[in-house]
């Protein structure tokens, strides 16, 4: 084995590692335990193109001069980006988000404070009653990983269409296609969008379709998949609240060129999109679900948001870590709650203040 490939692998074997930084040929980092510390091993230039044949070459994505950046995933869904000098001014640097191999159910983000047990019952139930949902937060929030976990939830018979532009989500179904975006070559050829992976999946008879992350102009097409009887659509999207999710959405659908009115575009939003799940990294480093938040169609020309659970921070320990609970806050039940109670998914416990 290569020197570079070594160095890397034992890094990626170490379980208490979530991120690993290489800044160019002189710095190394890794994230451990949400805090980042610099480490003395390093990668020189032909370190990192011995990375580079190893996850990327034999794959068939290339790292060249007309594609200077790209991301790939091994097989335990660590994500690997590249970005090559002279782009990167302080050398090529690779920056890995590692899988968390301690994560097997939904029931392990509980128990590390993602969210309580009435909210996990909660969106089983949305997941069962194939309601659409946004995950929704910044890079290293969460919200991927809280997506696969309510997958296992997923009836088996169902058939899963994956959409990303790097296949990472790690999925258990049998009944699964994923399909991924290419960049195009140096003609500027041969380029495949999220967007014509999106229509094309409307011709691959899914049962679900989902979106690893929503950022353009597919927007509108993952929208008028929702609204034509693609129930159970799920998708991730950045965004800082349950209402700039909203105005995101609406900002990418825009993009798209469609000449619709401002209003008609916020009324698909808001009949289409269920649940929103709103998911933070909080300082002390855990990834917690803030706000799980219901969009209830159009109100006074803008999309109605209520909350149906939240965290409530209270305080910070001693020890640095973030003191607060998880509360039941709506107002109304939502509107698809008399479904879910005819399907026997949900009844008023659920709703009810612990």
């Amino acid at each position: 084995m290569s020197q570079g490939i070594e160095k890397l692998k034992k890094l990626l074997s170490d379980k208490t590692i979530t991120e690993i930084m290489i800044n160019g040929p002189k710095a190394t980092w890794l994230e451990i335990g949400g805090a980042k510390h610099k480490i003395d091993i390093t990668f020189t230039e032909e370190d990192v193109q011995e990375i580079i044949d190893e996850y990327f070459t034999k794959i068939g994505k290339i790292i060249s001069y007309y594609t200077p950046f790209g991301d790939v995933c091994t097989d335990d869904g660590s994500r690997i980006n590249i970005i090559q000098f002279p782009l990167a001014r302080c050398g090529t640097t690779i920056t890995i988000r590692k899988f968390d191999r301690e994560l097997h159910t939904l029931d392990d983000l509980v128990a590390r404070d993602t969210l309580n047990n009435k909210m996990a019952e909660f969106l089983i139930a949305c997941i069962k009653g194939r309601v659409n949902i946004l995950f929704s937060g910044a890079t290293g929030s969460g919200k991927t990983t809280t997506m696969e976990m309510l997958s296992h939830h997923i009836p088996e018979q169902e058939r899963l269409v994956t959409i990303e532009d790097t296949a990472e989500l790690v999925l258990h179904q049998d009944n699964m296609v994923q399909m991924e975006t290419r960049t195009p070559d140096k003609d500027g050829k041969g380029e495949v969008t999220l967007r014509d992976l999106i229509r094309n999946a409307l011709r691959m008879r899914p049962d679900r379709i989902i979106v690893g992350e929503v950022r353009g102009p597919e927007a509108l097409d993952m929208i008028q998949a929702m609204s034509t009887g693609h129930r159970g659509t799920l998708a991730v999207i950045h965004a800082n609240s349950p209402q700039e999710v909203n105005s995101r959405m609406e900002t990418l659908i825009l993009s798209s060129g469609i000449k619709l009115p401002v209003e008609e575009i916020r009324r698909m939003i808001g009949n289409t999109i269920n649940i929103i799940v709103q998911q933070e990294r909080s300082p002390d480093g855990v990834r917690r679900i803030t706000h799980i938040s219901e969009l209830r169609g159009l109100e006074r020309n803008e999309v109605a948001v209520q909350d149906l659970f939240i965290f409530r921070r209270e305080a910070r320990g001693p020890d640095g870590r973030i003191r607060g609970r998880f509360r039941t806050v709506m107002r109304h039940y939502p509107r698809f709650f008399p479904e879910f109670q005819r399907l026997s998914l949900l009844d008023d416990k659920a709703f009810s203040e612990d």
